[in-house]
């Protein structure tokens, strides 16, 4: 999330896989506000091929769902696509047709920033989850697939996709996130992060000329604060010198071709997110991952131990914090966890 990345090391650049890119344009588009708009663009990646079953059913699809304000090019880094895409590994893209969606608000797919700012439609997780599906069957010909796997925003879609529609993900793989309405801290920061761009005098209700570069930088201040590591920050900037120079150099990589719209539009997008009621309804095979240096996620408020009973076939690991982890972000380093997840898709 944001400058997250940079602060816990993530490398910058991405293998030189072999993708493929395009633009599914959906007609008409209403979203559950009861706006609509001509034109929904979502914008995909994806790698390998599909396969095709005996009835001319692709049955090989997989499909991997990106945090707040990230895209599906963040899952090319090393340390996930190399842990994953390779011969023998397991998301091999010899196997497996790998669907990397950038989700409505975000990336290359239709968001404020386009031109409409602040009248465009507010969109929910709801419309994201429903850009996806649309994407899938109309777009890609896909009624089922492998798996979902969901880091962050993406892992709360994976709850919503296996109640929504039960059984068109095979398995479930949601990571770093709570199947309950987001309140308390959660909700606490994401607010501060609206308020300080509304704040800002230069975001002039949306229209502005000039990005509200202060309230970019307290938004980003406190995604740092909210993605980090606290025992891995204090080893890597064990000084005042350290932590201000880290902080200034991360905003100045990160901070740059950020639009304060979208980012209001990424935060608020989650404001009526609760899969909590409807949690039987998941039958699947669920991989359920959190980490114990998860700012975000506690695990001392003891959630995930209790929904878990509710799936019958949902198995939660909590992995432990060390100087390694990445606090929310381990959601993305798979050497953490690729060895449960190819015990997932080995599941029937």
């Amino acid at each position: 999330m944001l400058l997250t990345l940079v602060l816990t090391a993530f490398p910058a650049a991405a293998a030189d896989w072999p993708i493929s890119e395009g633009d599914h344009v959906i007609r008409d588009f209403r979203f559950a506000s009861g706006e609509t708009l001509p034109e929904v663009r979502i914008h995909y990646t994806t790698l390998g091929t599909p396969h095709r079953d005996g009835k001319g059913r692709i049955d090989n699809a997989v499909m991997v769902l990106h945090g707040t304000g990230g895209t599906g090019k963040q899952f090319l880094v090393p340390q996930f696509a190399d842990e994953l895409y390779g011969p023998g590994q397991p998301l091999d893209i010899t196997r497996y047709y790998v669907i990397l969606p950038d989700n409505l608000g975000h990336g290359g797919s239709s968001r404020p920033s386009d031109g409409l700012r602040m009248k465009f439609p507010r969109y929910d997780y709801t419309d994201m989850v429903e850009a996806q599906r649309r994407l899938l069957i109309d777009g890609l010909g896909v009624s089922e697939l492998q798996l979902i796997l969901g880091t962050s925003m993406g892992c709360m879609h994976a709850f919503m996709w296996g109640e929504a529609h039960p059984g068109f993900a095979k398995r479930l793989a949601p990571f770093a996130c709570q199947p309950v309405a987001i309140a308390g801290r959660n909700r606490m920061w994401r607010k501060m992060i609206i308020d300080a761009i509304r704040a800002d005098p230069l975001w002039n209700d949306g229209n502005y000329t000039t990005q509200p570069i202060a309230g970019l930088r307290t938004a980003a201040a406190l995604s740092v604060i909210a993605g980090g590591n606290v025992v891995a920050l204090q080893a890597n900037f064990p000084t005042r010198e350290a932590a201000d120079k880290a902080l200034d150099e991360a905003f100045a990589v990160r901070g740059r071709g950020g639009d304060a719209n979208d980012a209001l539009y990424f935060y608020d997008s989650s404001r009526n997110y609760d899969p909590s009621a409807q949690l039987e309804r998941i039958t699947v095979p669920v991989l359920w991952i959190n980490s114990a240096d998860d700012f975000i996620n506690p695990p001392e408020l003891g959630i995930a131990e209790r929904e878990v009973k509710r799936m019958p076939r949902a198995r939660y690991i909590l992995l432990p914090a060390t100087t390694e982890t990445k606090g929310h972000g381990t959601h993305t380093w798979a050497r953490f966890w690729k060895n449960d997840l190819a015990q997932l898709l080995a599941t029937p």
